[in-house]
């Protein structure tokens, strides 16, 4: 009975099967968009095939075509790096599929719409806000995301706009990660730190770069000299917030399920050729050890 209603609902909104490819459902931030898609989607009765490319592009790209050939109608889109990233939706697009791009639009092949949060004005504000609380002035450092990706290019442009305002604050260092993960975010600080250990500031561009940094500058014995801000409100990271006993003191919590949403919204759309905007930017909110419970409790 269940089936049989799933798949009414899902013929009235003219799909049935969505494929979404993410880069890596280790990370909470693709894990919560992954939510999005699917519960909505299910209270739809459309089926989510979800692949994960584990951060490679190669077998993206060979999960893509693969979803291609289960008869999706619909495909959301996360890159896995800026190399060839554009392939996916080519090759989507040559079958007249809908893409939704999510997070990351891949230069010179562009989805029916891109979903991402608005890193710009969110990452100025946490850098403005880390870089008042250090007194506008002293040694800073940024670790980036993945080069040339959507959200790290983004990121640093409304970071580096904070620095700029403030010429007591002295960029020192910057290093790109591959996977902005926790492990590189830790490495990466211990090697900063050592070559700069009066560092004062750290922008972490995403919360799994910032708590690994958080975790270098304690064992580093540093933890009442540097102040650390991240990105993307992650689970973890708003229960660090929450206890606010580490570095780390504040982030930019993105609508990531409000995002799986919108995706399944706008693939809807295309599919009954209905017009939508070509980028759709949800805000991400500045969060602190104040107000981070909120956010634990319904996660946005």
């Amino acid at each position: 009975m269940v089936a049989t209603s799933g798949a009414a609902l899902a013929e009235g909104v003219g799909i049935k099967k969505i494929g979404l490819a993410v880069p890596n459902l280790q990370a909470d931030f693709f894990n919560q968009i992954k939510l999005g898609v699917e519960g909505y989607a299910g209270k739809l009765g459309i089926e989510v095939i979800v692949v994960d490319a584990k951060n490679d592009t190669a077998t993206q790209v060979s999960q893509v075509q693969d979803l291609i050939t289960q008869g999706i109608d619909a495909f959301i889109y996360i890159p896995a790096g800026a190399a060839a990233a554009a392939v996916p939706t080519r090759l989507a697009r040559a079958e007249g599929i809908p893409v939704i791009n999510v997070d990351r639009e891949p230069e010179g092949a562009p989805g029916d719409t891109v979903i991402y949060g608005e890193n710009v004005l969110s990452a100025y504000q946490v850098c403005d806000h880390i870089i008042g609380l250090a007194g506008g002035e002293g040694k800073m450092v940024v670790i980036h995301g993945q080069k040339g990706t959507t959200p790290e290019v983004q990121r640093f442009e409304g970071c580096k706009r904070a620095i700029d305002e403030n010429p007591g604050v002295e960029l020192v260092a910057q290093q790109w990660s591959q996977q902005w993960s926790p492990d590189e975010g830790f490495q990466i600080a211990q090697n900063m730190l050592q070559a700069n250990p009066d560092i004062k500031i750290i922008f972490g561009q995403a919360d799994g770069l910032a708590m690994g940094a958080a975790k270098a500058v304690e064992v580093a014995g540093l933890a009442d000299q540097v102040i650390i801000g991240g990105y993307d409100g992650d689970g973890a990271a708003l229960e660090s917030l929450v206890a606010c006993d580490t570095p780390f003191i504040v982030t930019a919590t993105q609508s990531t399920q409000a995002m799986g949403v919108l995706a399944v919204n706008s693939a809807i759309a295309v599919a009954n050729d209905a017009s939508v905007p070509a980028r759709q930017i949800p805000n991400a909110v500045l969060t602190t050890c104040d107000d981070a419970a909120k956010f634990v409790e319904k996660h946005p």
